[in-house]
């Protein structure tokens, strides 16, 4: 039985108290599974072609953005909703979430079976909505900004409906990932938001755009994401991206990525979505499926809905059963 079988299987299963287990198979599988491909070298495209120099530009991530704004984040209202929070490193979110962070680190770090294109390209995703994506996304964000030695870059890449910058406390009308691809004159330094996190940034969705698909898909984005990974080694991106199912924008991330995060709800999510969601990630994907509304969830985890009782794995991914 495969990984992402086992995961499935979880979804329906009312036994609880087994998430230690699932959590000791699934990173061992992540450490034996992952992609034998050498990087891509940063002064080169996806296909080979270099770079124009617009993209090359180092300042482009300076350390500081242009007009110096720090968004202030609502961390007291993030943690009344049972988010991670700095100021509280040892709760029981944070500890989950450095359960779930430690593989994808690893794998950045290099010290997995074998190499990743981009490793540190990491996408957030589910196959439905209200699944708990975007709560993952960010929570996974902050955790790893509290490292020592790594910066954060979280992407609003769910374009259609950006809900992650009600929750970040960022007004609708900020520019950001959309207005940056379509209008060839802005920088990403012009739509890099810093934060009162000292090591966590965050590109907005931007304004809703007609053809935001194709934006995605483009020349620029491509070169763009090779920006963003080599440009900084210690720099981690997470990308909250929209469900699979309901927008093709998903799939066309999901071929840019290092490693994908794919969120389930247990009891919530049919095991036909599922399979059908991850064979749209292509079966050369490191994948790992983060268990949600565990059945075992305690009273006090937050007011959001998001479960901590995971059944999480790390593998690649078998064309054929998801």
């Amino acid at each position: 039985m495969s990984i992402i079988e086992k995961a499935i299987e979880k979804l329906n299963a009312d036994q609880v108290g087994k998430q230690d287990d699932l959590s000791n198979d699934f990173s061992r599988s992540l450490d034996s599974t992952a992609s034998s491909q050498a990087p891509v070298k940063s002064n080169v495209d996806m296909q080979g072609q270099p770079i124009p120099p617009a993209f090359e530009q180092p300042e482009k991530l300076a350390p500081q953005n242009r007009t110096g704004k720090v968004v202030d984040l609502p961390l007291e209202h993030l943690k009344s909703l049972g988010m991670v929070t700095p100021d509280e490193p040892r709760s029981r979110v944070a500890e989950e979430n450095r359960i779930i962070k430690r593989p994808l680190l690893m794998n950045i770090a290099g010290k997995g079976a074998a190499a990743i294109d981009n490793p540190n390209l990491i996408m957030v995703t589910s196959a439905q909505p209200g699944e708990g994506k975007t709560f993952t996304a960010i929570n996974l964000a902050i955790s790893i900004a509290m490292e020592q030695d790594k910066t954060v870059l979280f992407v609003d890449a769910d374009v259609a409906k950006a809900s992650a910058a009600a929750l970040l406390g960022i007004p609708d009308d900020c520019p950001g990932l959309i207005d940056l691809l379509m209008n060839k004159g802005t920088r990403i330094s012009d739509v890099l938001l810093h934060t009162s996190i000292p090591n966590l940034r965050i590109l907005p969705a931007g304004h809703a755009h007609e053809r935001s698909t194709e934006l995605l898909a483009s020349e620029d984005m491509q070169q763009l994401m090779i920006e963003l990974a080599q440009r900084y080694p210690d720099r981690v991106i997470i990308f909250d991206s929209p469900p699979i199912l309901f927008t093709t924008e998903a799939g066309v991330l999901a071929n840019l990525m290092g490693q994908i995060v794919f969120v389930v709800a247990e009891k919530h999510t049919p095991q036909s979505k599922v399979v059908e969601a991850l064979s749209h990630l292509g079966g050369e994907k490191v994948i790992g499926l983060l268990l949600n509304k565990s059945s075992n969830t305690r009273n006090g985890a937050g007011g959001y809905g998001y479960g901590y009782g995971y059944g999480y794995g790390y593998g690649r991914s078998q064309t054929g059963n998801g």
